[in-house]
Order: structure tokens, then sequence, then C-alpha cells
């Protein structure tokens, strides 16, 4: 069956939910999985409101995020990191590889950025056809402004 799942909770910032659409018989089977893994939710109109409100007013600032991934992975290439599709970002994901000549581990860079900077960044993603790159993902939110990502490059950049 076809069928497409949006998560309301990254980028458009509700609290939780997600949005599943299929035909239904396929629908009537996902509900059905859901119970069987202790899905059954109270309150469930709430989130509902939560998700609705999210649909409603944040969806014209994704592109925001956008823009932010794109400047922070042509950033990270100008300074040398290995960026997974030519750098090519279409999201609000950056995933990129230090580059050959650091000094610095994949998780030492992650925590030093937390503790340093207060950046949350994670390790250890491979992408199908890189098994052997340890990627470091980077997402953009609406936790995240133009400020964020400069104190994000100057960490990087102090850091290495």
């Amino acid at each position: 069956a076809d069928s497409v799942s949006i998560c309301l909770s990254k980028g458009l910032g509700a609290p939780l939910g997600s949005v599943l659409v299929g035909e239904t018989e396929f629908i009537r089977l996902a509900r059905r999985a859901r119970k069987r893994c202790g899905g059954g939710m109270r309150q469930a109109g709430v989130v509902a409101a939560m998700g609705l409100y999210a649909l409603q007013n944040n969806v014209q600032r994704l592109a925001e995020d956008h823009l932010r991934a794109k400047r922070l992975a042509h950033a990270l290439g100008a300074m040398g990191f290995i960026l997974p599709r030519d750098g090519q970002v279409d999201t609000n994901l950056v995933f990129f590889a230090l580059p050959n000549d650091a000094n610095i581990s994949v998780s030492e860079l992650c925590q030093r950025l937390d503790r340093e900077y207060g950046v949350k960044i994670g390790g250890g993603y491979s992408r199908p056809g890189d098994r052997n790159m340890n990627y470091i993902r980077a997402a953009t939110n609406m936790g995240v402004d133009d400020d964020g990502i400069e104190r994000t490059l100057e960490g990087i950049e102090c850091i290495l």
C-alpha cells in the first residue's frame, strides 16, 4: 500500500505526534499494530490540537531551517569537512565527516561542542555506500537561529 508518515515534532515543533496517511486497510493494520505496542493513548485530542497548531503555524518557517542547514553545510565544506552528495542539502539535516587531517574524534568533537558551546550534534552515522565513513548529524529546528549557526561554526573552528 502507498503510505506517507509525517513527524510533527521534528521541524514543526509539536511536542509529539505524527500523521500517517494511507489506504483504509493499511490504516486499520497500523492502528492495530499501534495498540499491540501500547500505543493506546488518553487525551489524544490534546495531542491532536498541538499537532494541528504546528501545521497551521509552523510550516512556513521550515524554509528558514532549510536555509540555515544549507548555510551550515556550505561553511563546513569550506572548512574541509567531508559532505555526502557533494554537499547538497535538501532538508534541515546536515551530515558531515571530519576532515582527513583532523586530530580529534567524532565523539570528542560532539562532547566538546555540547560542553563548551551548548551545541548538540550527534555522531556515529553511516550512509549507504559510505560504510567506512563516520558521519556527524546536525539538525536545524525552531530552537536554532542564525546566532546558533554562528556559535556552531565558531565552536567547530576553535576545537579543530
